[in-house]
């Protein structure tokens, strides 16, 4: 298992998927340049921290441990949560790396969102089947018309 960070320009070298998870694209970088020039391999906005999050962190409204308690808080909504166990589930199978524009990661989300995705690796079933936990009834889809 292997996750990853690093900074927006600099994942050139980096083996697996280069998922970026700021909020915003790169500004001035033409979207043709995104891979090749070591931003990403595909954008993931969607566990970014709020705007208004994002805002009051950087006026200093809010602290470092105040601004991840509360990233940590919007990340426990159920479509987030999915997509962090996603990303878990992915980095069992291959290397993954999280970017953002950030230059310091101990003061980036994507440090939050590295430990999130490592908690999710503890919930997720054994490979081998084991144990499992989630038990469901076969799809009640219609069959498909002729």
């Amino acid at each position: 298992m292997k996750v990853g960070l690093y900074q927006y320009g600099e994942g050139g070298g980096l083996e697996g998927l280069r998922i970026g998870v700021a909020r915003q694209v790169p500004r001035g970088v033409k979207r043709e340049e995104y891979v090749p020039g070591g931003y990403f391999d595909v954008w993931l906005p969607l566990v970014a921290p709020s705007a208004e999050l994002v805002k009051n962190y950087q006026a200093g409204e809010v602290s470092t441990k105040q601004f991840f308690r509360s990233y940590r808080s919007e990340m426990r909504v159920v479509d987030k949560r999915h997509v962090i166990e996603l990303l878990a589930a992915m980095a069992t199978r291959s290397p993954i790396h999280l970017g953002c524009f950030c230059a310091d990661e101990s003061r980036c989300h994507r440090s939050a969102l590295l430990e999130l995705v490592l908690e999710a690796l503890e919930d997720l079933p054994p490979k081998d089947g084991s144990g499992a936990r989630y038990s469901s009834s076969p799809c009640s889809m219609p069959d498909p018309e002729d």
